[in-house]
């Protein structure tokens, strides 16, 4: 099979920003050959922050939303277009994972919704557009998260090594990449997003660069034991989570008539961030803990790691050759990949659905 380009679009939970990644397949290897971050604004920001924490809206609103999207993630796919000097024509497909705005999984009615209308990014760019990747493991019992696992399979497995690879975004997610054992993968809980939502609160910064305001502060391990008592951390897998449980008024909960500074609820976010992830990672075979995502840039989250870890191997992913902040957007390019050519995306293993299946709608 001759090499392909494909794009992959990726907005997390936390929200900011759109990472977008050219990269070419070539027999399913996947190298990486120009990405772009663009802004997004912050009156978007809110308005989906506003949906996600359960503000009153209406199907207008929502409406509205899934087409501004779709003019952001279309205008950030010709921005990468331009940085890579190449024509549209060149490309196969875009993969949009699109923007999260409700997760839940295990109710009575389960559903996930992503916003970013596919069809404006395909008219937009001229570029046939795979989206909507999640809900087809969901028709099939799954969660529809996390989906990443099998691009993680795809690059680091070894058959002698255990590896997990770990996303610290908004919230954390591993893989478990044991010789041994069935790929599995799971959400641990909050990365970055309760973090950066208690610093947006008290200094008006979206995110505590170099964990500068942390570091002023000390780890309160009542506040810490009350986190960890939350009941989705006793679940067993498959499990999946987002800001629709942790969130700020969740946060503030925990906080009710604490006299706690705000430094020390900072430093404590930091600890429970790290001591939830380490928690579920000290249960595998000791390997190579491969970090990446916004968190492995936070100097306290992995040292913290480094500490609580000391049989694993702590480093991050660029240390075997795969850039940190790109890894989801091009796993939504290579399960473009996957869809254009009729083969699975998923790991039932993973996400809990009961069979394999090509993930996806295709936009042309």
């Amino acid at each position: 099979m001759s090499a392909e380009r494909y794009i992959g679009i990726m907005s997390g939970t936390s929200m900011d920003g759109v990472d977008t990644v050219l990269v070419e397949i070539d027999d399913n290897r996947v190298s990486l050959l120009c990405e772009h971050a663009f802004p997004m604004g912050k009156n978007l920001k809110q308005s989906l922050l506003d949906i996600c924490l359960g503000q009153p809206t209406s199907l207008q609103a929502i409406g509205e939303l899934d087409h501004r999207l779709g003019h952001l993630f279309a205008d950030a796919v010709l921005a990468l277009l331009e940085k890579a000097n190449i024509d549209s024509s060149s490309v196969k497909a875009i993969g949009n994972h699109g923007q999260t705005v409700f997760h839940s999984p295990t109710t009575e009615h389960p559903f996930t919704m992503q916003l970013g209308d596919a069809n404006i990014i395909s008219a937009k760019t001229g570029i046939t557009t795979v989206a909507d990747f999640r809900r087809k493991d969901m028709a099939f019992g799954g969660q529809g998260a996390p989906l990443v696992p099998a691009f993680h399979q795809q690059l680091f497995s070894q058959p002698d090594l255990t590896r997990v690879i770990l996303n610290i975004g908004g919230i954390a997610n591993i893989t478990i990449l044991d010789p041994a054992k069935p790929v599995t993968g799971f959400d641990t809980g909050p990365g970055n997003m309760l973090m950066d939502a208690w610093i947006t609160k008290h200094l008006g910064k979206r995110f505590d660069a170099n964990a500068e305001w942390a570091l002023t502060g000390n780890v309160n391990n009542d506040l810490l034991n009350s986190l960890m008592c939350d009941p989705y951390f006793a679940l067993q897998p498959p499990k999946s989570t987002g800001r629709e449980l942790f969130n700020l008024h969740w946060l503030e909960n925990h906080l009710e008539q604490s006299t706690l500074s705000a430094e020390d609820v900072q430093r404590t976010l930091a600890e429970f961030t790290a001591v939830s992830i380490s928690n579920d990672v000290t249960k595998e075979t000791p390997g190579e803990l491969l970090v990446c995502g916004g968190g492995a840039h936070n100097p306290l989250i992995m040292q913290r790691l480094t500490e609580l870890l000391p049989q694993w191997q702590v480093m991050t992913t660029a240390d075997r050759g795969v850039d940190i902040d790109n890894m989801e957007a091009m796993a939504f390019a290579w399960l473009a990949y996957r869809t254009l050519h009729k083969l699975p995306g998923n790991l039932p293993e993973v996400t809990g659905a009961t069979q394999l299946t090509p993930l996806g709608a295709i936009y042309p």
